[in-house]
C-alpha cells in the first residue's frame, strides 16, 4: 500500500518536478502537460459521480425511482473503475517506456477491450443517431460531455508523442472518450432526456434579440 505523509517538498518551487524515474524535468514538459491532463479527465468523471449522485431516487410522492437507482449503480461501478485505470495511466504516462518500472501494474488489452464491451452493452438500448449531439443536459450527462471533450485533448497530446509510449496506451484514451459518449447518450435514454441535436443552419431560430422584444411587448 502507498503511504503518504508528507504533500508538500519544496522540490518544485523552481518550476520543475519528477518522472517515475526520478529523472527531473520542466512542468511545461509535454509528458507532464499529459500526465496533468490525465488527471484532468479523472477530476471531472469525478463530478460525473457526484451529479449522478444527486440525482433523485425516490418520486414526490415517496416512491421509489427504480430507473435511477440503475443508472446511479451503473455509472459508479463503471465510473469508479475508470478512475483507477486512469490513475494507473497516468502513472505509466509519467515516464519514458523503458524506464516503466518492473513493479508497475499496467493496463492492458483486456482493460481496453472490457470499454467496447460496456459501448456494446449500452448501444443495444439506443436510436442509431440521425444528427449530431450538442453538449448539454442536466448535471451528470452536461458533466460527461465535458469529460468526452478533454478526453479527446488528452489523445491529441498523447499522438504528438506517440513514439515515446505504448500503443495501448493511446488505444485505451481513443476507446475511452467514445466510451464516455455512449454512456452519456445511455444515461440520457434512460432517464427519459431528450438529447439537444445539431439544427441545420436553415432551420434555426430568428434568435434571442426578437425573443426578448415579444417578451418585453407583452409585460
Amino acid at each position: 500500500m502507498v503511504r503518504i505523509t508528507k504533500v508538500h517538498t519544496g522540490a518544485g518551487d523552481s518550476g520543475e518536478t519528477s518522472l517515475v524515474d526520478g529523472s527531473r524535468v520542466a512542468k511545461s514538459d509535454r509528458r507532464i502537460e499529459i500526465v496533468g491532463t490525465c488527471d484532468e479527465v479523472n477530476a471531472l468523471l469525478g463530478i460525473v459521480l457526484m451529479e449522478s449522485a444527486r440525482l433523485p431516487d425516490t418520486h414526490p410522492d415517496g416512491g421509489e425511482r427504480v430507473t435511477v437507482r440503475r443508472v446511479k449503480s451503473v455509472c459508479s461501478v463503471a465510473i469508479e473503475r475508470l478512475q483507477s485505470e486512469l490513475f494507473d495511466l497516468g502513472a505509466e504516462l509519467a515516464c519514458p517506456p523503458d524506464q516503466i518500472p518492473e513493479f508497475m501494474e499496467l493496463l492492458d488489452q483486456s482493460d481496453s477491450d472490457r470499454l467496447c464491451e460496456e459501448m456494446d452493452a449500452w448501444n443495444e438500448e439506443l436510436q442509431p443517431l440521425e444528427s449530431f449531439i450538442l453538449p448539454s443536459g442536466i448535471g451528470p450527462i452536461a458533466s460527461m460531455h465535458l469529460a468526452r471533450t478533454v478526453t479527446r485533448r488528452l489523445e491529441r497530446s498523447m499522438v504528438a508523442i506517440k513514439d515515446q509510449m505504448r500503443p495501448l496506451t493511446l488505444q485505451y484514451v481513443n476507446r475511452l472518450s467514445d466510451w464516455i459518449f455512449v454512456l452519456t447518450r445511455w444515461v440520457s435514454n434512460r432517464l427519459g432526456e431528450d438529447e439537444s441535436l445539431w439544427v441545420p443552419k436553415g432551420k434555426r431560430g430568428s434568435g434571442a434579440a426578437d425573443l426578448t422584444r415579444r417578451q418585453n411587448a407583452n409585460r
